[in-house]
């Protein structure tokens, strides 16, 4: 079965089936573009898990029930076929279900549209230890997949959990977020259809891809590049998220410390970044996030990071005391200098990097917040309207008081 699997999988997810096999993954989000195989592969990859776990069975999940049997129903069927096992499965409508007749493991459909029948959910023997999330962004959020997960994988020894969606194209949606969080045992993977063999997809397809791309980039790496390309108000165009190893961090040698005031529900914010003033690249690798906080405990938090020791510590100029509160502690806190035009030609100056780099491991809350910035627009006639929403920017903000030695110095 094994090489069976290998001739079957596209390159692309092999290294993610070797992770699971491993044991180093129990939870795998599968996003990309159009045509990009991950659901063919995750099918496959259940069915697979399946076999070499014969005390556990499947369940299969999509918003709407009425969707089951033209996609993910089918879906499966295809990859038992594909896997070479059609002889040995009992693939039924109703009930949805397909069967493994040498054990009596199922594999079962459900939309969450109807959650009594999840409630009501009864199996032969064992547990479920395979959960698939097909079109995960259709779901109402984080809180009613993590219902759902509660609900089914219950008992058992062993748990994948499968989720899978082409990534909406604004940056805020619950689903583009919850790509970037990480957690033990979590692997995010992005395919494109660029991933698969050309013969895999066809000459039409590859056609219609090429055509968009000339025609509408925009719309084609959103549809066939899986890419989170926002409304077209995202004020900062120059973002970058990606990994920010020690070794580069290491050939800074000036730090930038800020942050923001809070306590609920406007919370603490805190951010440290590096400026390469010769390339215009400013670099945020590290952030702290707290609600209803005294300002004793988050310094003592900053004094663990060695904040303000190799580069200034800026704070929001609207709490003196807090500002004060730090000094005492042993922090070199100085309030940002406030005036009028200063949050304009802050946001100017950063967006005018050539890039603005997010490490969405270390700073995912910050990583948000930049990429889900957008412009406010009129509601009658969807124009974008000037100035800077005053809106979920709290590290927005950090990294603003941070870097006002910087950009108030114009030239840098």
């Amino acid at each position: 079965m094994e090489v069976r699997l290998k001739e079957k999988i596209p390159g692309v997810f092999w290294p993610v089936h070797q992770a699971i096999r491993r044991g180093e993954v129990t939870e795998v989000v599968a996003k990309g573009g159009r045509g990009s195989g991950k659901s063919s592969y995750l099918s496959m990859e259940l069915v697979w898990q399946l076999l070499r776990h014969p005390d556990c069975h499947a369940v299969v999940l999509r918003k709407v029930g009425g969707t089951l049997r033209n996609s993910v129903y089918n879906q499966i069927v295809w990859a038992i076929g594909e896997l070479g096992c059609a002889g040995y499965f009992r693939c039924t409508v109703s009930p949805m279900e397909c069967t493994y007749l040498p054990t009596g493991q199922k594999i079962l459909f459900f939309g969450t549209d109807d959650p009594g029948k999840l409630k009501s959910l009864k199996l032969p023997f064992g547990a479920v230890g395979i959960c698939w999330f097909e079109e995960l962004d259709q779901f109402d959020g984080p809180e009613e997949v993590r219902n759902v997960e509660q609900t089914v994988l219950r008992g058992g020894s062993w748990t994948l959990t499968l989720k899978s969606f082409n990534p909406p194209a604004m940056a805020r949606s619950w689903a583009n977020r919850y790509a970037l969080e990480t957690r033990p045992g979590k692997l995010v993977h992005h395919s494109t259809y660029r991933d698969l063999p050309r013969a895999m997809l066809g000459e039409r397809f590859w056609a219609d891809a090429e055509h968009l791309q000339r025609m509408n980039p925009a719309a084609f790496r959103h549809e066939y590049g899986g890419e989170v390309v926002g409304s077209g108000a995202a004020v900062f165009a120059n973002l970058q998220l990606r990994a920010v190893p020690d070794d580069e961090l290491e050939r800074y040698d000036r730090v930038y410390y800020g942050v923001d005031w809070g306590w609920y529900p406007d919370p603490w914010a805190y951010n440290a970044a590096a400026y390469d003033a010769a390339r215009r690249v400013l670099v945020i690798f590290d952030e702290l996030t707290r609600s209803r906080t005294p300002n004793r405990e988050t310094a003592e938090l900053l004094l663990a990071r060695g904040a303000g020791m190799d580069g200034p510590l800026t704070a929001d100029a609207a709490e003196p005391k807090s500002c004060a509160d730090y000094r005492a502690a042993g922090l070199p806190c100085r309030a940002a200098q406030k005036g009028p035009g200063s949050v304009r030609e802050s946001m100017k100056w950063l967006q005018g990097l050539a890039a603005i780099i997010i490490d969405p491991v270390r700073c995912p809350a910050t990583a948000a917040e930049f990429s889900e910035y957008e412009y406010e627009r009129d509601p009658r006639t969807g124009e974008v309207l000037p100035g800077y929403p005053d809106v979920n920017n709290h590290h927005i903000d950090a990294v603003r008081y941070a870097v006002e030695g910087v950009w108030r110095r114009r030239g840098s």
